[in-house]
């Protein structure tokens, strides 16, 4: 039996400045500005998706950069850590490149037979890069980093709750995941089980509650095929119990978004059409790119956003 869910799409954080913002993805972290566009909801906020060469679900981060947003706080009811997958001779290389850079890394810690560690971007977003042996995926290899150190997309996502039963059952019951295991009071779940579809839950890491601003994850979409399947899974929720939203036009993909038991908004967001509908692979990320309500107003948009240096 076919999956409807079948991994991670994309995680949406928000951030404060949005040249360092920019600067940090892609020359540090070497991932491609793959889209330059607008929040939908709020027009003078800029909307950036990094990842892979086009934007590969699985490998997309996304964030509001907010100028002037006070840091935010980790917490419960929050997706504390984003994990990315790197090559597993690649952590010596990641720990010296970003110790270079002047931000704390931390010890190097083990999970589930895979070593990693963690640190934060500017704004405290909490990143962990884990070397893993079973991900084929290329990653980007066009960017700052050599191809054969090339971050390659998500590795998993952990989700801080005060309490996990329910968020599990929704997992396993209504969102086609599998329980993995359990190692030092961290639940891993999977689709495949494989490097871009694990979600790992922690409880009360930190207890406190998480206030939402400048370094926290505003929501974590999870990925299905087509509209079809989405409109399956849409309702296969409904009928789970689950308050979710009406489809809405992204541009480059479809949107459900939905708050599960422990208040992280989850969104379910298609594969298609992707990123390279308004610009060719070559030019991902080069102009800012306007939904169609938008366009006509372009020059006030424009001089409403901050001026970057594409670098």
């Amino acid at each position: 039996m076919s999956t409807l869910i079948t991994g991670i799409h994309h995680i949406t954080a928000l951030a404060s400045d949005p040249q360092k913002n920019l600067d940090f993805y892609t020359s540090l972290l070497g991932l491609r500005l793959v889209k330059k566009t607008i929040n939908f909801d709020a027009p003078d906020v800029y909307h950036f998706y990094f990842g892979d060469k086009i934007g590969t679900p699985g490998t997309i981060l996304t964030f509001f950069p907010f100028p002037g947003a006070r840091k935010g706080q980790k917490g419960v009811g929050e997706t504390t850590y984003t994990a990315f997958s790197i090559p597993p001779d690649s952590l010596s290389y990641w720990q010296k490149r970003i110790k270079e850079h002047g931000l704390i890394v931390s010890d190097e810690q083990e999970r589930f037979g895979e070593k990693l560690f963690r640190f934060e971007d500017h704004d405290g977003m909490g990143i962990e890069l884990i070397a893993s042996s079973n991900d084929p995926r290329p990653g980007w290899q066009g960017g700052k980093v050599p191809a054969d150190h090339a971050i390659k997309g998500f590795h998993s996502a952990t989700l801080n709750l005060r309490a996990m039963e329910l968020t599990t059952d929704l997992l396993t019951e209504a969102m086609d995941y599998q329980f993995i295991g359990e190692e030092n009071n961290r639940f891993r779940f999977g689709v495949a089980g494989q490097p871009g579809d694990l979600i790992d839950i922690v409880l009360n890491q930190p207890a406190s509650r998480s206030v939402q601003s400048a370094g926290t994850v505003h929501h974590i979409a999870f990925r299905t095929a087509t509209r079809a399947s989405q409109l399956e899974i849409q309702h296969k929720l409904q009928n789970y119990g689950q308050q979710v939203t009406e489809v809405k036009d992204r541009n480059y993909f479809y949107s459900i978004y939905f708050r599960e038991p422990g208040g992280i908004l989850f969104e379910v967001a298609t594969d298609e059409p992707g990123f390279a509908i308004d610009e060719t692979v070559e030019e991902l990320g080069n102009g800012l790119k306007l939904p169609t309500w938008a366009e006509p107003h372009r020059d006030r948009i424009e001089k409403s956003l901050p001026k970057l240096q594409m670098r």
